[in-house]
């Protein structure tokens, strides 16, 4: 069979699957030769030979017998080099001299969207170690060290502000210093999916795989954006075992755990917890003031004449505990304030100037609040966590909440009983003292009070 005759097969077939498909799968398929009733073709990737074999294999051979060429079985190898593939013969008109600059400024277009800016102040340098993050911080200095994929993928997960893209723009700067060599693509959620349908838009599909596929570390920020969105989420499993395959690093940030995110296929959960999974826990008193230090030292050089008075920051670390980029962005409206002031920055001046990110911070859990999210939490009606019934099914939510509210609200431990059905207050030191056991020994316990904390601190 001529490379011709092939050429008018696949006019057929365009016919037969539909553009989107056979700009897909059929395309890029290359003949090579028909040898013994073997119709052997090169394709891209293994995947896509294995897609063809399953999906179009019984059409092909149809229309090559049909065509008169004696063929009884398909043959799929992967190439790296491929020859120049024959032209389609089409009804639709060829590109015009004034329509190929568009083409060409869309082809540009996709290829100008490599990776997402990285920002020069998120480095390791930068970056304040402390307990809530030490273990997320050494497996990104690990990663950042290349040589042998050792985990594979890397997920830091937490909530907003606790430096899991920080660590992500430090791990590519890292790379691209010690081993500039490597091509290291770094992308949000979004800017993936952003890709992959203007790949699709523009029939360039194996463009997008190729490019993905090509990589040595791919980093993919907030991947929870991707959950519910069916053909991304494909796409980026495919993407993912092929990269896997090749031994090639695998970098994911999200805001939950993997199997935490709703609407995430699970195979795409198991994918992504087949590696190291990491939690970067909320800032605790000491990691604020020290990245509160860390930011005063970069303030200075700005505004060199400022003084700031004692005691400010350790006030600002206590009553500022959301996340850090409220932290920062509080430091940073304080010292701009009082350069233009020209004030010491004192607690008078902290106060006034930052009336309203205090009285945010300021928010209240109540023990209702507490109740009723621990009773969502565990699927069970709130009258059982306050009722009598002392079966354990209540009995340890009824003990976590008790915990929780001793933990996370000013009530006096009398306070907190009658709010649980009027009980003693020894029945709650009871239940407070047992989930603090229970934490150091049954790590499930331990997962639920932190996702619980988190849930109402949020």
């Amino acid at each position: 069979m001529t490379q011709e005759k092939w050429g008018q097969l696949r006019n057929k077939l365009l016919k037969a699957v539909g553009k989107n498909n056979f700009t897909t799968w059929i395309e890029p398929l290359e003949f090579q030769e028909l040898q013994d009733g073997v119709a052997v073709f090169s394709v891209p990737t293994n995947f896509m030979g294995n897609y063809v074999s399953q999906n179009f294999a019984d059409l092909i051979l149809y229309e090559l017998n049909t065509a008169g060429e004696t063929v009884q079985r398909l043959a799929f190898k992967a190439a790296a080099n491929s020859t120049t593939r024959p032209a389609v013969v089409t009804d639709e008109p060829k590109l015009t001299a004034a329509a190929a600059p568009v083409a060409e400024s869309a082809n540009a277009a996709l290829e100008d969207l490599q990776a997402a800016p990285l920002d020069t102040r998120f480095t390791f340098d930068s970056f304040v170690v402390g307990k809530p993050n030490e273990l997320a911080h050494a497996a990104a200095r690990r990663v950042a060290e290349g040589g042998p994929v050792t985990f594979n993928p890397l997920v830091l997960y937490g909530g907003v502000g606790l430096g899991k893209t920080h660590l992500m723009h430090a791990i590519a700067w890292e790379l691209k210093t010690k081993s500039p060599e490597l091509n290291v693509l770094y992308l949000s959620a979004e800017q993936f999916m952003y890709r992959f349908v203007q790949a699709l838009r523009e029939r360039r599909m194996m463009d997008f795989k190729h490019l993905f596929r090509s990589v040595d570390v791919l980093m993919v920020d907030d991947v929870q954006f991707i959950a519910g969105k069916d053909s991304t989420q494909e796409e980026f499993f495919h993407t993912f075992n092929a990269l896997v395959d090749q031994n090639k690093q695998i970098i994911i940030s999200a805001d939950r755990a993997p199997g935490e995110i709703k609407d995430l296929e699970d195979r795409v959960k198991s994918r992504l917890q087949c590696g190291l999974v990491v939690d970067l826990h909320p800032t605790d008193y000491e990691l604020r003031l020290g990245i509160l230090q860390n930011k005063v030292q970069q303030h200075i050089a700005t505004y060199p004449d400022l003084v700031i008075a004692d005691g400010v920051l350790e006030f600002l670390a206590h009553r500022i505990s959301t996340n850090v980029r409220v932290l920062e962005g509080a430091l940073t409206r304080l010292f701009a304030f009082a350069s233009l002031v020209g004030r010491e920055i004192d607690m008078e001046l902290t106060q006034d100037c930052l009336a309203d990110v205090l009285r945010a911070s300021e928010r209240k859990i109540t023990v209702e609040e507490i109740q009723r999210k621990v009773s969502d939490y565990y699927n069970i009606r709130l009258s059982d966590i306050i009722g009598p019934k002392r079966l354990r099914s209540y009995a340890r939510p009824r003990q976590v909440a008790m915990y929780l509210c001793k933990q996370l609200t000013s009530r006096s431990l009398p306070e907190i009983g009658r709010r649980f059905g009027g009980r003693d207050h020894t029945t709650v030191m009871h239940g407070v003292k047992r989930i603090e056991e229970l934490k150091t020994t049954d790590g499930q316990i331990a997962e639920d009070v932190e996702m619980l904390r988190r849930s109402l601190e949020a």
